[in-house]
């Protein structure tokens, strides 16, 4: 029987939330579906073709916030980045996986919509497009070091050495943060700098 792609697909992200992406092999998945390993080679020619085919598939998952159900832009951009990064962290290492993807032709559609939208509020399409890419930089470089952190340990509760009150008053205020233990308030106060920032420069360009 012919393997399927998307049975290779799905394999790939089962083996992939199991091991991680260093152990996610072509032979290894190839062990799991019960095929030789050059059977692979019809769907993917190489790892890099099985991990953009994996970061599509996450992000085929991926549910997009409702415009209409929004307040405004300002809280589309929210919440899209907040369901970007749910996304990322439903499977292990799934920021690593999406890191130096691109936009395929078949994404190109909704990406004409939301800059519609923003262009609506005011952005221009450079400026829109911009705003989408930031926010989508900052959201994977989050979720990267938040994921590395769980898997070399050093996650949540993890707490660093408490500083010395006496040589380090203000860093001893901010333990809790310093020791990042509250990633999704940490990833707020980020994502709502950024809206604010794009929201101070559409201001600033209407002035």
């Amino acid at each position: 029987m012919k393997l399927q792609r998307q049975t290779v697909i799905a394999a790939g992200l089962k083996l992939l939330n199991e091991v991680g992406m260093d152990g996610l092999t072509t032979r290894r998945l190839a062990d799991a579906l019960g095929v030789q390993q050059p059977s692979l080679y019809w769907h993917f020619k190489s790892k890099r073709e099985l991990l953009d085919a994996l970061a599509k598939a996450m992000l085929d998952k991926h549910r997009r916030a409702d415009r209409a159900a929004c307040a405004d832009w300002r809280d589309w951009m929210a919440r899209e980045s907040r369901e970007f990064r749910r996304t990322l962290l439903a499977y292990r290492d799934g920021a690593r996986v999406h890191v130096g993807t691109r936009p395929e032709l078949s994404d190109y559609a909704d990406g004409e919509a939301e800059v519609g939208y923003l262009l609506d509020a005011g952005f221009t399409p450079q400026d829109a497009v911009r705003a989408m890419i930031s926010l989508s930089y900052y959201t994977v470089g989050c979720v990267l070091e938040e994921q590395a952190a769980t898997e070399a340990g050093r996650g949540p509760g993890q707490a660093l050495p408490t500083p010395d009150p006496q040589l380090y008053p203000l860093l001893t205020q901010a333990q809790s943060v310093l020791s990042q233990n509250d990633p999704d308030t940490d990833y707020e106060f980020g994502l709502r700098a950024l809206i604010d920032g794009f929201d101070a420069l559409l201001a600033r360009s209407r002035g």
